[in-house]
């Protein structure tokens, strides 16, 4: 009896078994895609800056505002290099003060989001031919950054009491 008693139990326990295993009597798979799209590269940077104001054969310094490269790419790897140049700042009927008198330095990093490096330029002298202002190299995917950089005009002995205009411009590729 006590065998019997056993068995039974054992065979109670089997049938349990056998019914939480059990697959199911009809299953079907969805295979589920999505895509990741590609964005910009961009450059934000103010529309106007006042630089502050000085006399002929000193130097006037003064910050550009705020610059931000975002880059909504989703590459691998997701480097880009920001560059800068300028124009001679010039005022009507007065020899222009040329880029090659204006020194930009790009200042400490703001700002950052996402993976990889990050690298300020060096200060360099201005001019038509663009010279590297930020960097951002390896990473993945989306990343930003913001830096606030100044410009020092070495204003010339021979400059006039006027206000001065020059475009400063920021790529990034």
């Amino acid at each position: 009896m006590r065998l019997t008693r056993l068995l039974a139990v054992a065979a109670a326990g089997a049938a349990a078994a056998a019914m939480t295993v059990a697959s199911p009597a009809n299953a079907s798979d969805t295979t589920a895609t999505f895509a990741v799209s590609a964005g910009a590269l961009t450059v934000a940077v103010p529309a106007t800056a006042d630089l502050g104001t000085g006399a002929p054969a000193t130097t006037i310094t003064g910050s550009l505002g705020p610059v931000t490269v975002t880059d909504l790419r989703g590459a691998n790897p997701s480097a880009w290099t920001a560059t800068v140049a300028s124009t001679a700042f010039t005022a009507t009927g007065v020899t222009a003060i040329p880029a090659s008198d204006v020194t930009y330095t790009p200042g400490a990093t703001t700002a950052t989001t996402g993976d990889g490096t990050f690298t300020a330029g060096t200060a360099g002298t201005l001019s038509a031919t663009p010279i590297t202002a930020y960097t951002h190299a390896t990473g993945t995917g989306s990343n930003s950054a913001t830096w606030n950089p100044s410009l020092a005009i070495a204003v010339p002995a021979t400059a006039t009491a006027v206000t001065y205009t020059g475009t400063v411009t920021h790529l990034v590729a």
